[in-house]
């Protein structure tokens, strides 16, 4: 059996993008972009397309965060079923909503598309799965509420729903055919080379340590630079750091990983997902299952690991697998990886424009991939012809998550007690 190492799977298959230095001087822009995610990288390149000088600065390298360490699931809408969000924020706000992120994963492809980025993209659906009665009578409600709004899902039961999904202790499926699956880090350095290739300046290990507003524009000061901006965009959701802005206080950190085991090279092994979809199920602290190109199987869930020792993974890791995929026999665990979310009480994004010509998001709770393409492009477009009925979601105020840290706190001794369990065969 090998090591079980600690690195991100995604880093490791994809290529480096090529070296771009520290900020080192003063430049000047038309928007500064903090942060190089997902939707960073859409803004900046709304913003190229449109002839805009961009300056675009990244604490550490361009996906090294949530953006490049996630699952890799384009899914369509939010965490909560669209006629919750429509409770929650009015019809006509909630449904643009809806609408809007119904229609995500399209416009995460046709990108990808658009640059010929290569990240595993597959446009094949994914699986919603059922572990029990009631997460059945919640799929069937989901399913009922898409439907009635024209999306392309189905449920799936009995023969076909084992077909699609390898396994007989899942009940039911959500197949949603407008998602699909990509390799984040991948998708985010390809996002990455399109704003270098349009002519935007990046500065990778470039944190941002002030931020003023002068006389019309903005200063963002670095450690050995700064930019001189008309106006600034901050997407640095769960990784902001620093007190120059008060975005940390908009959302609590939360934590998922996961498990990659080696290449898989069997019969047995190609009849699980063996469609193309990656999945996730419906416990309350949640297991995500799909495969890449290679052929490994990627467990993951809520919670970190990046604390936990190698015997502990494992045994999570075949706990999941034996319960699900038994016909695996014994697999060889390679490699584990721990990312952040941002998350907030509701479960909702938060758009935000503290001064004029500064805009700001956070509380994506764990749906990046898509919300991040869209919302990067919205924010983009808000800045070049400042139309606020065209964002996804109304700007909010100043709106602080009570006892952020606290809560972050108990949510992972949680998760941290649920899979002791799990490992001990106590739960599943």
């Amino acid at each position: 059996m090998s090591e079980l190492r600690q690195q991100c799977l995604w880093e490791h298959i994809t290529a480096r993008p090529p070296h771009t230095a520290a900020l080192a001087s003063a430049v000047k822009a038309d928007v500064c972009v903090i942060g190089g995610g997902i939707t960073g990288l859409c803004a900046a390149i709304e913003l190229l397309e449109q002839g805009k000088r961009v300056v675009l600065l990244d604490a550490s390298e361009i996906g090294t965060g949530g953006s490049g360490r996630n699952v890799g699931l384009v899914n369509a809408g939010t965490w909560i079923p669209p006629d919750e969000v429509e409770q929650t924020l009015g019809s006509a706000v909630g449904g643009r909503l809806n609408t809007v992120l119904g229609g995500a994963p399209a416009e995460v492809f046709a990108l990808i598309e658009r640059y010929g980025i290569d990240c595993q993209a597959h446009n094949d659906g994914t699986l919603h799965m059922a572990h029990n009665a009631n997460g059945v009578a919640d799929l069937k409600s989901r399913c009922e509420q898409w439907q009635r709004r024209g999306a392309d899902v189905e449920l799936l039961t009995g023969a076909q729903c084992i077909d699609y999904c390898g396994t007989e202790k899942i009940e039911a499926a959500l197949l949603d055919r407008r998602a699909g699956t990509i390799n984040p880090m991948a998708y985010t350095r390809g996002l990455g080379a399109a704003v270098q290739r349009l002519g935007g300046q990046v500065f990778q290990h470039s944190p941002v340590l002030g931020l003023e507003q002068q006389a019309g524009g903005w200063l963002v000061k670095t450690a050995r630079g700064e930019v001189n901006a008309d106006k600034v965009l901050i997407s640095t959701g769960a990784y902001t750091e620093g007190d120059w802005c008060n975005l940390r206080g908009q959302f609590f950190r939360g934590y998922y990983y996961q498990v990659a085991s080696k290449p898989l090279d069997s019969a047995a092994a190609d009849a699980v997902l063996k469609h193309g979809q990656g999945s996730w199920d419906t416990r309350l602290v949640l297991s995500s299952i799909r495969r890449d190109d290679d052929g490994r199987l990627l467990l993951g869930s809520m919670g970190r690991v990046d604390n936990k020792p190698a015997w502990f993974i494992r045994r999570w890791a075949d706990r999941i697998q034996t319960h699900y995929f038994p016909q695996l026999g014994k697999i060889d665990w390679e490699m584990h990886w721990t990312g952040c979310i941002d998350f907030t009480p509701d479960h909702l994004m938060r758009l935000f424009e503290p001064a004029p010509g500064l805009v700001s998001v956070t509380g994506y709770n764990g749906r990046g991939n898509t919300t991040g393409t869209v919302v990067g492009k919205a924010l983009a477009q808000f800045l070049l012809h400042g139309q606020a009925g065209k964002l996804p979601l109304p700007f909010c105020a100043d709106k602080p998550v009570s006892a952020a840290g606290l809560r972050t706190g108990v949510y992972e001794t949680g998760f941290s007690l649920y899979h002791a369990g799990q490992v001990l065969r106590v739960v599943l």
